[in-house]
């Protein structure tokens, strides 16, 4: 039985580990040739060799998504050795929450390079690859629709990433190419884990109406589900996978 994404190919940005690699394996599973980016070659490697373990097909793609001549030439290469581009998920991120009088311009640079910059040079590479139309799925996050403490960047840049999402459906909508974000909540990969102590998870789940945390599965069926034909009258949203977190006041 054909998967969802039968035959289609797609880049997932960030995808050696937690959320994009859940997301990539997901794609190879339901059909998709998957082309696996990660700034860490060997990240790439370990995706691409779980992929294929499970009966998939995937490339490894290192390479600094930040960098527009990069991500062209990941878009076009696999739109070029594939005779087709259909899905593009942009994943790739680097974050550091910092109070507003210790935020540095390395840090703002790096920030935002990656997480907005790098979305606009996917975007528009895939608006040249997509002949045929195709689904462009950003990852933003809850916190684009909160204040949070020590993360005003992070804050303003997932915001950013939600209105070049409505701004870029509607432009690339007569194409056929359809526009879409998921804003996570607070979600188990491997950086969280190590980043929460037990109070602050309980912090998190006492104000989260659904009492868990997310799962990288969680936000890979979404991501899914924006791919693939079943979404096909869904552009400019963005999609909360939040447990409830965005619209509780506990």
């Amino acid at each position: 039985m054909a998967g969802k994404l039968e035959g289609r190919v797609a880049l997932v940005t960030g995808a050696g580990n937690g959320i994009g690699r859940g997301i990539a394996m997901k794609f190879a599973a339901e059909g998709a040739i998957v082309g696996v980016n990660d700034f860490k070659g060997e990240a790439a490697a370990a995706t691409v060799a779980a992929i294929e373990a499970a009966g998939g097909r995937a490339e490894i793609l290192p390479g600094d998504a930040s960098a527009r001549e990069t991500v062209r030439a990941l878009v076009l290469g696999l739109a070029a050795r594939h005779g087709r581009f259909d899905i593009v998920v942009n994943n790739a991120a680097w974050v550091r929450y910092e109070p507003i009088l210790g935020i540095s311009q390395k840090s703002y640079d790096r920030m935002t390079g990656i997480g907005f910059g790098g979305i606009v040079w996917s975007i528009q590479a895939a608006a040249e690859a997509m002949a045929k139309g195709g689904s462009i799925i950003n990852i933003a996050s809850s916190a684009a629709f909160l204040g949070m403490e020590n993360a005003m960047i992070y804050c303003g840049l997932k915001a950013g990433v939600t209105g070049l999402t409505r701004a870029a459906s509607v432009e690339l909508g007569p194409r056929g190419i359809r526009v879409n974000a998921i804003a996570p909540g607070s979600t188990q990969t491997e950086q969280v884990v190590a980043m929460l102590t037990p109070e602050m998870v309980e912090k998190r789940l006492a104000r989260t109406p659904l009492r868990r945390l997310g799962e990288v599965e969680d936000i890979a069926r979404a991501a899914l589900f924006l791919a693939s034909d079943e979404s096909s009258w869904v552009t400019g949203t963005t999609m909360l996978v939040d447990g409830g977190v965005t619209h509780s006041f506990a």
